[in-house]
């Protein structure tokens, strides 16, 4: 049986227990109970989408184990990562190492929801941060563009619906339309340039028998303007 385990950082979480460590807990627990949560490569869209980028300083958020902070590191960045689990970012770190990158990645621990990382960067990316609490997507999202430096790239690639091998989900989770995300952020259009916003297919393989299943995701991506130019 094959054990190959998807690229992204991770499906939904519960629902709001009302304990502010509830995430923390809930994701440490997860990453605890395996090895390895995901299969330690980068996600295929942030490795597309950023490809033509000249390096620069990048922050990665929902970082994870470490695969697309590494990814972009072994490019030339500066990388911040930042996950709310503290066992996450220790095993992140040690990849960091093994790949030979860890003087480039600088691991943060917060709760998006709750604390961000100060300073501006020339790349913010973040892979299928999804939650339950609709009011909690746009918050953070904004939180990640307010974050892009002049100049800079935000990368946000998100899931359309639940993997097809999924069930007993909650029925009311947002997945918001490229859209929907778009209009969330309400990026100022003489400040900021949408480059895509698109829904695409990938085939994404189950994590325990390795069957291969067609899914939709979507990307949205925007530069920041330049200060004092376009």
């Amino acid at each position: 049986m094959s054990t190959h385990r998807p690229h992204e950082h991770g499906p939904l979480l519960p629902p709001d227990s009302g304990d502010p460590l509830a995430n923390e807990r809930y994701w440490d627990e997860r990453y605890a109970a395996s090895d390895h949560l995901w299969s330690g490569e980068p996600n295929a869209a942030m490795v597309e989408e950023t490809a033509g980028l000249a390096p620069g300083t990048a922050l990665d958020l929902g970082c994870g184990e470490g695969g697309d902070a590494i990814h972009l590191a072994g490019r030339g960045w500066r990388v911040t990562g930042v996950d709310v689990s503290g066992v996450a970012l220790a095993r992140a770190a040690e990849h960091a190492a093994a790949a030979g990158v860890a003087d480039r990645v600088d691991w943060r621990r917060h709760d998006l929801t709750e604390s961000f990382p100060a300073g501006l960067f020339d790349l913010v990316t973040t892979h299928f941060l999804h939650f339950t609490d609709a009011t909690l997507g746009p918050k953070v999202l904004r939180g990640a563009a307010s974050a892009v430096a002049p100049g800079g790239t935000l990368l946000i690639e998100a899931h359309a619906g639940f993997p097809e091998w999924e069930h007993g989900h909650p029925t009311d989770v947002p997945f918001p339309t490229p859209e929907e995300t778009v209009a969330a952020l309400a990026l100022d259009p003489a400040e900021w340039e949408v480059l895509r916003a698109e829904r695409h297919k990938r085939v994404q393989h189950h994590p325990t028998t390795g069957e291969p299943t067609t899914r939709t995701d979507q990307t949205v991506k925007a530069r920041r303007r330049p200060t004092g130019g376009r």
